[in-house]
């Protein structure tokens, strides 16, 4: 017959997870850590803004504050205007908002076409801000050339 001994248990099988949980803040700087090593940060009284190059565009983040209601937004200018076909790129941009940009979309804004995903912070979590800070990177590096040629000639 065999007799089992008794082992203390070591202290590292108990050991609890301590890390507090990160920040919305520190969830942003995360996600766009995975697309660039250059991001420039501004604080200022409308929030918490972030700017970086990927690829051929500029993309920004912004967090309005850290509240519930507050908002997340990601942009990236891709086309300046006007152009010489703006009625056909509104058109262009109207149906791949419907059926190409996820959860990104096309606007007009400042004179420029952007790409922008915008939502409130009440519960948002990290690979929803991972994902919405690679989609509009992702998709305005992928478009900004092609409809320059296209609608800039």
């Amino acid at each position: 017959m065999t007799q089992l001994l008794y082992q203390e248990p070591s202290p590292d099988s108990f050991a609890l997870d301590t890390e507090l949980p990160l920040t919305i803040q520190e969830q942003i700087v995360a996600a766009i850590s995975s697309l660039t090593d250059t991001p420039i940060y501004e604080n200022h009284q409308s929030g918490h803004t972030w700017k970086f190059t990927y690829g051929t565009v500029t993309v920004y983040v912004h967090l309005s504050g850290e509240a519930s209601n507050d908002v997340f937004t990601v942009w990236s200018p891709v086309l300046n205007l006007p152009v010489k076909k703006q009625e056909a790129l509104y058109a262009a941009l109207l149906e791949k908002n419907w059926s190409e940009t996820l959860e990104a979309r096309f606007c007009v804004w400042n004179e420029q076409v952007i790409l922008n995903h915008t939502r409130s912070l009440d519960g948002l979590n990290v690979s929803e801000i991972t994902r919405a800070i690679t989609v509009v990177a992702t998709l305005a590096d992928e478009y900004d050339e092609p409809l320059a040629a296209e609608f800039n000639s």
